[in-house]
């Protein structure tokens, strides 16, 4: 059996290495010059390779189609990949939230185990050889590729999303996908910056325990607790990221976010604190006392929601402006304006419809050969190293099923 894997990533090495060691001829291609690019940097360079909790644990953190992946999970879990790769000696370790990382930090080192667990089964890779076209050829197919013309048996497509499009992942698939009559659901960035109009001295401002939530009518669609970051362009960090995989499919111009400076504490709390901030220090303007409960660079954006001049000294405000200030500590509201671009996601969420792919194979129900894996699909997760394995899971039972096409 012949097989072609398009895409060098961890759902086309997964593929690659299942097909070859159950008997397959492989060959895989990638255009760019090395395997993983973008696995290389992944967990800001370090690879959060996966997470080291029960299978449950990470279809609970999968957004889109979580169901799909059971059997993907079964034949290839998060165990098996840790075991895999620390037997071609990367040794890994598991840090805060089960996120596993190589004991190196170093995420060229899970792609050297990679790439000679690839040639140990004697897989054929075709670095900067990208491919144009694939078509069916009798009961098999037809690939153009920078080399020329190839014909193989099956094929697995795992070319990724659209995020990152330095590293290779421009949307080739989803072309590959259409052509073949699959669909292709709306794209969206996930796990990305949103856009706000915010006063430019916040950028760069880190906040940690905020509360951030998303409203619509009013109603909390969703919370997150943690660290954010103020951007240029609006904001970013953990919380966010986490929340626009909640959101990336809504229309933004229903939705507020609103930004709880003080979780801890709650109304009553708060306003007896700034009683005390006041007290002793009544003949003090309220912006220089303000910096014992914030940032300074947030003082300004507090003081204009909450309609109070900074310049009264703090003995002249009424209880009715420090409760409408207790009220703004406790939600600061940011328009959502849209998300940062494809290119600053960390995933695509979005794809190849997977009612249109068989859950036990990953083979095409249209086309008899033809595998997806990876970032292509329409699956796509929270942070924490689930997003790559949903890539080696799936990739892993296409290629596994692809070698007995």
């Amino acid at each position: 059996m012949r097989v072609a894997i398009i895409g060098g990533g961890p759902a086309g090495m997964a593929a690659a290495f299942a097909a070859a060691t159950n008997g397959a001829t492989v060959t895989l291609f990638e255009s760019n010059e090395k395997l993983g690019k973008k696995l290389f940097i992944s967990g800001k360079g370090r690879c959060n390779l996966t997470n080291d909790s029960p299978i449950e644990n990470h279809l609970s953190n999968v957004l889109a189609n979580p169901r799909f992946l059971y059997s993907a999970y079964h034949a290839f879990s998060p165990k098996d990949l840790m075991d895999l790769v620390e037997s071609a000696g990367v040794p890994l370790k598991t840090e805060r939230g089960n996120r596993v990382f190589p004991v190196s930090d170093k995420s060229s080192d899970v792609i050297s185990a990679w790439t000679s667990l690839l040639k140990r089964e004697k897989v054929e890779v075709r670095l900067r050889d990208k491919v144009f076209a694939v078509n069916t050829l009798g009961k098999g197919f037809l690939l153009r590729s920078e080399s020329g013309e190839h014909t193989f048996d099956a094929v697995v497509i795992s070319t990724g999303g659209i995020t990152y499009q330095a590293t290779g992942s421009t949307g080739d698939g989803y072309d590959f996908a259409r052509a073949f009559g699959h669909t292709v659901t709306d794209l969206a960035p996930s796990l990305v910056g949103i856009r706000a109009d915010l006063p430019r001295d916040l950028a760069g401002l880190s906040l940690k325990n905020v509360e951030l939530s998303c409203l619509q009518n009013g109603e909390i669609l969703y919370r997150e607790f943690g660290e954010m970051l103020f951007t240029h362009s609006g904001v970013s960090g953990p919380i966010v990221l986490t929340l626009s995989a909640h959101i990336n499919r809504c229309d933004l111009s229903t939705l507020s976010l609103s930004l709880d400076l003080k979780p801890a504490l709650d109304a009553e709390t708060l306003d007896a604190r700034l009683v005390r901030e006041f007290t002793a220090s009544p003949n003090k303007s309220l912006q220089n006392v303000m910096p014992a409960l914030m940032p300074r660079s947030l003082i300004g954006l507090v003081l204009s929601q909450a309609k109070i001049a900074g310049n009264r000294p703090c003995q002249s405000i009424t209880k009715l402006e420090r409760r409408a200030l207790v009220s703004t500590i406790k939600s600061i509201l940011i328009s959502p304006l849209g998300f940062e671009e494809f290119n600053g996601a960390i995933v695509t969420a979005g794809g190849v419809a997977v009612s249109e792919i068989d859950p036990k194979s990953m083979m095409s129900r249209r086309v008899r050969g033809l595998f997806f894996a990876g970032e292509v699909l329409d699956l796509d997760a929270l942070t924490g190293g689930y997003n790559l394995q949903i890539a080696f899971s799936t990739g892993y039972l296409a290629g596994l099923h692809a070698a007995n096409a």
